[in-house]
């Protein structure tokens, strides 16, 4: 399941980053790599606030399509 169709407050794991190369290292220094634990903090239109790693990260809806978990 993509991440932006998860509920706020939800612990989920990370399965896999698809897109471009450039679009997973992105992703992955952002700290979304496979097994890492997140879950979306709020959301609005699509685009979503999530806790990785002690740290609140924006991104748009179109990343978070490509984040599995």
């Amino acid at each position: 399941m993509p991440l932006n169709l998860s509920r706020p407050g939800e612990a989920l794991l990370v399965k896999k980053i698809n897109g471009k190369e450039e679009v997973r290292r992105f992703l992955e220094n952002l700290g979304f790599v496979a097994g890492a634990q997140v879950s979306v903090v709020s959301e609005n239109l699509g685009n979503v606030i999530v806790q990785i790693k002690d740290c609140r990260v924006a991104i748009s809806k179109e990343m978070a399509q490509k984040i599995i978990v």
